[in-house]
């Protein structure tokens, strides 16, 4: 997003991804996973928040999380 309007940058980032600017922002690592579903079928995430420079503990967790709830083969029909 290439833009001269500083404002109107920070509120398409907001609008687009408001959990996660703040890690992007502060450096922290963080991670969001779908875990579940909805009762329509849509996936249902988490956003995992590591301390600055831990990025091997959300790493970790994300794995095992994964493991015991995969996703990859389970998408909502409409992308189906």
């Amino acid at each position: 997003m290439m833009m001269d309007d500083v404002d109107e940058y920070w509120r398409r980032v907001f609008a687009f991804s408001p959990f996660t600017v703040w890690f992007n922002l502060t450096g922290q690592p963080a991670i969001v996973l779908p875990l579940g579903r909805s009762g329509t079928g849509l996936p249902v995430a988490v956003q995992l928040v590591a301390r600055a420079g831990d990025e091997g503990t959300l790493f970790r967790l994300a794995s095992r999380l994964e493991t015991a709830r995969p996703w990859l083969d389970r998408r909502p029909a409409l992308a189906a």
